[in-house]
């Protein structure tokens, strides 16, 4: 199966650039599924039932949360209803689920959604839910397992890597916003500690710079806004997996302008 995900998309200047690209996309490389973050995609915060809708007609199959999954209150009752996923490591009781199982090119597919420890909301452990959560994968049979770690600190993201090295197929790290240059296969497993945001690129992590500026000189809090206009780019993450096991990896940057960047993985 070929499968990709997208990083956090951040405000209607992420939803248009996916509404620009991603059904191209699709096409040209054949995926057969597709994954992306939600949690910042209604004005920076959350994510509404209007913009759910939205991005799934956009191509979008299933999405994944975070921290600001909660943001928009109105989301609750959806989690249930549309192919939504929110952190699993929320305490027992929390609406929704944050792992799936979808049926793709003939093969079973597993997605787990998971929210870090490090300057995140107080959850449980995401390193013991995710050995329950992939052994209860296993226990169904499914042998294709994606995991969304939605985390501040890449140590984290990496401990997750050393400990499911050739035990799920990929690991993508979100929330930073930040895409980092160590897009791998390491023993069967990719791994990329965060494919970086999708939205505005020209301000600071997606939301317009007047109000983070001051908030670093000062120290005083703001209200973030998305810019009502910005240069966009998309970062998206695409990888053939079967059996359990990635064979070959990309990310690709696009930008509002036309211009594309393609980086394969390494593999180890």
């Amino acid at each position: 199966m070929k499968i990709a995900f997208i990083g956090d998309i951040v405000g209607r200047p992420g939803r248009n650039i996916i509404r620009q690209y991603l059904k191209e996309i699709r096409s040209e490389f054949k995926i057969d599924f597709v994954i992306a973050n939600y949690e910042n995609a209604s004005h920076g915060f959350g994510l509404t039932p209007k913009n759910a809708t939205e991005l799934f007609g956009l191509g979008i199959d299933v999405m994944t949360g975070g921290n600001h999954s909660w943001d928009k209150k109105e989301i609750i009752p959806i989690l249930d209803e549309m192919e939504l996923l929110r952190p699993h490591n929320y305490p027992e009781g929390v609406p929704g689920t944050g792992m799936k199982v979808y049926d793709v090119a003939g093969e079973k597919l597993g997605i787990l959604n998971l929210m870090g420890d490090f300057s995140m909301p107080s959850c449980d452990n995401p390193f013991v839910c995710a050995k329950k959560s992939v052994q209860s994968f296993k226990d169904e049979g499914v042998e294709n397992i994606f995991i969304d770690f939605h985390a501040e600190a890449t140590s984290e993201k990496r401990g997750m890597l050393m400990m499911f090295e050739n035990e799920v197929s990929a690991i993508v790290g979100t929330h930073t916003h930040v895409g980092t240059d160590d897009l791998q296969i390491s023993n069967n497993t990719m791994y990329l500690t965060d494919v970086g945001m999708t939205g505005c690129r020209d301000n600071v992590i997606g939301m317009d710079k007047v109000v983070p500026i001051k908030r670093f000189l000062t120290g005083l809090p703001g209200h973030f806004d998305v810019p009502k206009k910005c240069k966009s780019i998309l970062q998206i993450v695409i990888m053939d997996i079967s059996e359990g096991k990635c064979s070959k990896a990309f990310k690709l940057k696009l930008f509002d302008d036309g211009r594309r960047i393609l980086n394969e993985a390494w593999i180890d």
